[in-house]
């Protein structure tokens, strides 16, 4: 067998060239909005808080970002902690309530149906974080055509 004669990687090293940008860093325009839609289980896959992470970044380009929440998706919007709210019981347990305080901190707007909270995951709208606006069943769709109709840019996902 050949020797191996490369040297082994070492923490600081880098694998890729993470500097070069391929493409225009693309800001809105004044008015722009964006929208953002989870239907997704908290701790189920990355999605969740790469959504997070995506609404966050359209809020700092300047796009009046919304975050809807729906279906499993109003799980990431809940309160949690142990052994009591806001303790985080390992690394990252406290992930998407602290993104998503940020966000809205940033000015950023959180959404979340009140069907699925309370008839699908038994929660009520005490148990969101704060800052959440509990939305009808019907007014779902009516926010997604609503940022249609003022031509905003709008990222679903979903998961099962």
């Amino acid at each position: 067998m050949p020797a191996v004669t490369t040297p082994a990687h070492k923490k600081g090293d880098f694998f890729v060239d993470y500097e070069e940008k391929v493409f225009e860093d693309v800001k809105a325009a004044p008015g722009e909005k964006a929208l953002v839609t989870f239907h997704t289980v908290a701790f189920e896959g990355s999605i969740g808080l790469v959504n997070i992470l995506q609404a966050l970044r359209l809020l700092r380009k300047g796009f009046e970002t919304s975050i809807l929440l729906y279906g499993p998706g109003v799980t990431l919007g809940v309160q949690r902690g142990f052994p009591t709210l806001g303790d985080e019981a390992f690394p990252g347990h406290q992930n998407f309530n602290n993104q998503l305080m940020k966000f809205m901190a940033e000015g950023g707007k959180v959404y979340a149906c009140r069907f699925a909270l309370q008839a699908l995951y038994g929660h009520g709208e005490p148990s969101l974080i704060e800052g959440i606006r509990p939305i009808n069943p019907l007014d779902v769709l009516d926010l997604v055509l609503l940022h249609r109709r003022d031509n905003a840019f709008q990222l679903h996902t979903w998961t099962v």
